[in-house]
């Protein structure tokens, strides 16, 4: 299985490359559009700011190679906000794939939201085998909000936000499943599976 991991300058490529080594998975972690397009599972993870990592997509063209993908897709953290249109941070256009707003939490001084909250409302393939009581890990200040059409899992911090995403071959998590530990472990397995 190929798998590729979509570079665009953003944090936390790493844990996710270590994460499906410890999956026996060899993933290449590219920027290239052919080594993208022919790779069976795509992952766009990250940590970082939405509007340089949209400024380096855009420069490399990657924004539009992602809309035309039809592999199984996966958006990590801030690869889940920028599948959707919009970010507040830096008033940022996004990807557009989920037509979903992403907000920032409320100055509470509780931002970013750290640590690690379960899983709500599941409804999806890549949570098989897991139920409520399965708790991820989250470091974010941004969070999409929630859609009756696409949202697949919800968890509450501050409000009620989507944990989870799905659309067509695109499936996108806030929280990190390469740092989740078996729960993690268990939801990238399934994606592999998709």
């Amino acid at each position: 299985m190929e798998v590729a991991v979509i570079k665009y300058n953003a944090g936390n490529v790493k844990s996710v490359l270590y994460a499906m080594e410890r999956l026996g998975v060899n993933a290449t972690l590219t920027d290239d559009w052919e080594t993208i397009k022919k790779a069976d599972k795509v992952i766009f993870p990250g940590q970082g700011e939405a509007s340089t990592a949209m400024e380096y997509l855009k420069e490399r063209k990657l924004d539009q190679l992602i809309k035309e993908l039809n592999q199984p897709f996966f958006g990590i953290c801030l690869g889940l906000q920028l599948l959707c249109d919009y970010s507040e941070e830096y008033d940022t256009e996004c990807l557009g794939i989920f037509p979903i707003k992403v907000k920032k939490f409320p100055p509470l001084n509780k931002v970013p939201h750290i640590g690690w909250n379960n899983l709500e409302n599941l409804k999806t393939p890549l949570l098989e085998g897991l139920d409520e009581s399965a708790y991820v890990y989250y470091v974010h200040s941004y969070y999409a909000e929630i859609n009756l059409k696409y949202t697949i899992a919800t968890t509450h911090y501050i409000n009620d936000f989507s944990a989870m995403l799905h659309k067509d071959n695109y499936y996108a998590m806030q929280g990190h499943p390469e740092k989740s530990s078996v729960v993690g472990e268990k939801i990238l397995n399934n994606f592999l599976k998709l």
